[in-house]
C-alpha cells in the first residue's frame, strides 16, 4: 500500500480515536506485546514427521492443495516466510509428532530433547518461544481410541511415560529459550456408542495424569493444561476427558485449563467461560480456532466470537493469565495463506480490544447503559482498518492485502515444485 495513504488514514483514525479518549499508539503498543503461539500442524496437515501413519483420534484434515511440507526443514522454512507477514509477538505450538528421529528406532515413550533440538536451535535462531503438546493420536500404540485410560496397563503406561517425556522437553525448550513453555495435554479417548460405565475410563485416566505431573518440574517455566473436548469422530458418545473432568481436575491439581473454540456444543462459546474459568484457576490456555456446525478446525475469521474472545482477554487485564494459541488446519487452500489470515486475524482482534473506548465500561459502571450500548455500537465502525495498516506498515509487515501477492510468488517459486 502507499505509504502516504496509510499515514493519512492513519491520523484520520487517531482523530477519531481520540474523540472517545482512545490512545492510539499505547494501544498499539499494548496489542504488539501480547504473544500469539502459532501452530506448526497448519503446515503439513497435522501429519508429522514420526511416522506416526495415518490420522487417527478423531482428527481428519480435509482438501488436497497442493505444496505440503514434506520435512522439517520444509516445514521451518515455510514458517519462516509465513512469519515475515504476521506482526506482533510469536510464539511456535510444536506437537511431540514433529520429532527429528534421524533415522534412529525410537518411539513417543522415549523421546529427549535430543528429537527436537533442531527446532530449538532453529526457534532461538529466529528469536521465538515453543510451546509443545504430547501427541496422543495417530499411532499404532492406541487402543483402539485409548490411551492414558486404556484398560490394558502396558498401554497406559506407554503412552504415560510419553507424557512424562513431553514436560521434560518442554522445561529444556524453556530454559534454553529464556521463555516458559506452556505444554497441552489432549486425549481422544472415548467410545463411539453409548457406555456401560462412564466412570471405569476417568478413574484410570484420573491416575495416569496423576503419575504423568508426579515429577516434580517448575511449572512457573512449564505450565501445563489439559484439554476437554465434547466429542470427537469415532467417539461421539463419551469423551473421558470431558469439559467438567478436564476443569476439575485443573481445577484441583492447579493446572491449567485448555479452553478449545471448537470443543463444546454450537450453542456455547469459549468467551463466556474466560472470567468464569479465571475465578478459579491462576491461567489459561486457548486454542482459537473455528467451528464449523463443530469442531471442524476452520481458520479463523475477524468475526464476533474472535473478538469478543480477545476483548475478554485485553478489557478485563488478563493478558498476563491467559496463553493464546491458534488450532486449525485447513487443506483445501494455500496452507500459508491459512496461517497469514489467522494469526493476522488475531492480531487484528487484540488491536481492536485495545482499542476499545474505555467510555463503555464507565457508562456500565455508573448505571448508564444507554450510553454503553451507543457507544458499543460505534465502536465497531471506528476506523480500525486504518490503525492496522499502520500498525503493520511501521512493524515493518505488509499492509492490506499486499501479503497475497507475496503468497502466490511463494507458492509458484517454491510450493508448486513440492
Amino acid at each position: 500500500m502507499n505509504e502516504q495513504s496509510v499515514t493519512r488514514g492513519y491520523a484520520y483514525a487517531k482523530e477519531q480515536y481520540a474523540a472517545y479518549g482512545v490512545d492510539v499508539e499505547a494501544a498499539m503498543e499494548k496489542a504488539d506485546r501480547i504473544p500469539v503461539s502459532m501452530h506448526c500442524w497448519q503446515g503439513d496437515d497435522v501429519i508429522g514427521f514420526d511416522g506416526g501413519g495415518a490420522l487417527s483420534g478423531g482428527i481428519a484434515a480435509t482438501g488436497n492443495y497442493p505444496g505440503r511440507a514434506r520435512t522439517a526443514q520444509e516445514l521451518r522454512a515455510d514458517i519462516d516466510f509465513a512469519r515475515t507477514m504476521i506482526p506482533g509477538a510469536v510464539k511456535l505450538n510444536l506437537h511431540a509428532s514433529y520429532a527429528d528421529k534421524h533415522g534412529r528406532d525410537i518411539d513417543r515413550d522415549a523421546y529427549t530433547i535430543a528429537e527436537f533440538q533442531e527446532w530449538a536451535d532453529w526457534a532461538k535462531g529466529q528469536g521465538l518461544g515453543l510451546d509443545f503438546n504430547p501427541t496422543y493420536f495417530s499411532h499404532p500404540r492406541m487402543d483402539g481410541d485409548f490411551t492414558l485410560s486404556s484398560l490394558d496397563k502396558g498401554t497406559r503406561d506407554f503412552w504415560i511415560e510419553h507424557g512424562i517425556r513431553c514436560r521434560e522437553i518442554g522445561l529444556e525448550f524453556a530454559r534454553q529459550l529464556g521463555q516458559p513453555c506452556a505444554v497441552n495435554y489432549w486425549m481422544p479417548d472415548g467410545y463411539k456408542d453409548a457406555c456401560a460405565d462412564t466412570k471405569l475410563r476417568r478413574d484410570l485416566m484420573r491416575e495416569s495424569l496423576d503419575a504423568i505431573f508426579a515429577p516434580d518440574i517448575d511449572e512457573e517455566l512449564v505450565p501445563c493444561g489439559l484439554e476437554s473436548k465434547l466429542f470427537g469422530i469415532g467417539v461421539e458418545s463419551y469423551t473421558v476427558a470431558s469439559h467438567e473432568f478436564s476443569y476439575g481436575y485443573a481445577v484441583k491439581n492447579r493446572k491449567l485449563y485448555t479452553l478449545d473454540a471448537g470443543h463444546f456444543h454450537p450453542t456455547e462459546v469459549i468467551s463466556a467461560k474466560l472470567t468464569a474459568c479465571l475465578e478459579f484457576l491462576d491461567k489459561v490456555l486457548l486454542h482459537v480456532s473455528r467451528p464449523v456446525r463443530w469442531d471442524s478446525d476452520h481458520v479463523v475469521l475477524l468475526d464476533d466470537e474472535l473478538q469478543k474472545i480477545m476483548d475478554e482477554i485485553v478489557l478485563n487485564g488478563l493478558e498476563d493469565r491467559v496463553l493464546i494459541g491458534l488450532d486449525y488446519f485447513d487443506a483445501s487452500i494455500n496452507r500459508i495463506a491459512c496461517w497469514t489470515i489467522g494469526m493476522r486475524n488475531s492480531r487484528k482482534a487484540l488491536l481492536s480490544a485495545c482499542l476499545a473506548p474505555a467510555a463503555i465500561r464507565q457508562a456500565e459502571r455508573s448505571g448508564d447503559w444507554t450510553t454503553r450500548l451507543a457507544v458499543q455500537e460505534e465502536r465497531k465502525t471506528l476506523p480500525l482498518g486504518a490503525v492496522w495498516d499502520y500498525y503493520c506498515m511501521t512493524r515493518g509487515v505488509d499492509a492490506g492485502q499486499d501479503w497475497l501477492k507475496r503468497v502466490k510468488q511463494y507458492e509458484a517459486d517454491v510450493l508448486s515444485k513440492r
